[in-house]
């Protein structure tokens, strides 16, 4: 509903557009924060689902006890909601293992300039799995980014923290999170709202969670300091559950392509905050890159989510009927 409402915005409204810094703000804080901790990061991530989990079911036993117009208690998520958002579920306890394993083995520049290049895959991915028809004369701006990319990875400080392990384990990332993007939007297509998809996504990404902590973590799951535990509560509120519901309330009164483009800054930003909390530095070269990462993927996504002007068979596109259905978040955390 959301993603409907979102299509027939037709400019920003300023609570939408504040939701939406709330929400990117939000987001490019989560990363430094994680590495901040000085925690293993799949350790963090662990129990980050765990508190995310009792965040949101504690929304629904508040919404339960407040009966509505018609004195009807909200119900439980369905036997037919949790298996629908079973994918997303597992799909989302890799992403976030992986994502905060990453963030410990490489450097913020570097985790998110890459991570920004999902687009690249998830407007394909959509194309072949959805029908959608992006115009896919929007390649024409991947080479920009690429460039960006290059010089983002290649013109790091000498004394850097990024390893070549931590930035393959980011590109495994983005695969695994378009894999998520894939089956959240059959998810929320078929029906399942977005506090019935949180409270049963959290218990369901820990089926893949539990497992990836044990393995990449053993013992060390239960040997959080004061800073880790500090971290997991911050991260269960402003990305588990703040930033989340930024966006979700954004779809319903700002542009899908304002929201793109707003969310491009997201990368830039995490970088700024991990030279404040973190003093990771950036040599000249590499802002470059990040600025041309920024353009090119703005281009890309807003071009893609054009329509051509007729179908294949020749049939004029209605007006306005072009873009993708929604525009999601990188990665969240």
């Amino acid at each position: 509903m959301a993603s409907a409402r979102a299509g027939s915005v037709t400019s920003g409204r300023p609570i939408g557009l504040i939701a939406m810094v709330g929400a990117v703000v939000s987001f490019a804080l989560s990363t430094p924060i994680v590495k901040w901790s000085g925690e293993t990061g799949v350790v963090v991530a662990f129990w980050r689902m765990w508190a995310s989990f009792a965040i949101w079911w504690a929304v629904i036993a508040v919404l339960r006890l407040r009966p509505s117009e018609s004195g009807e208690r909200r119900p439980l998520p369905t036997r037919r909601t949790w298996a629908t958002v079973l994918p997303c579920g597992l799909l989302f306890g890799v992403n976030i293992s992986l994502l905060f394993t990453a963030v410990t083995k490489t450097s913020i520049a570097h985790l998110e300039f890459l991570t920004a290049l999902t687009p690249l895959v998830a407007v394909p991915a959509s194309a072949v799995l959805f029908g959608e028809r992006p115009d896919w004369t929007a390649l024409r701006w991947v080479p920009i980014s690429l460039v960006g990319i290059a010089l983002v990875l290649f013109f790091g400080p000498a004394s850097g923290t990024a390893t070549v392990e931590g930035d393959l384990l980011v590109l495994v990332v983005i695969f695994v999170w378009t894999g998520y993007l894939m089956t959240t939007k059959r998810a929320r297509g078929s029906g399942v709202d977005t506090i019935d998809f949180m409270a049963c996504m959290m218990p369901l990404g820990l089926i893949t969670a539990i497992p990836m902590a044990l393995i990449l973590a053993g013992d060390e799951i239960f040997d959080l300091t004061a800073r880790g535990w500090f971290v997991v509560l911050v991260l269960s509120v402003l990305t588990g559950t703040i930033a989340h519901g930024c966006i979700a309330f954004a779809q319903q009164h700002v542009p899908i392509a304002t929201i793109t483009v707003m969310q491009t800054a997201q990368p830039a930003l995490a970088t700024a905050f991990a030279f404040v909390i973190l003093s990771e530095r950036i040599r000249w070269p590499q802002a470059v890159g990040m600025v041309l990462v920024i353009v090119g993927i703005a281009l890309f996504t807003l071009s893609a989510q054009r329509r051509p002007d007729r179908h294949r068979d020749g049939v004029e596109t209605p007006p306005g009927s072009s873009g993708t259905e929604r525009s999601e978040s990188p990665r969240p955390a």
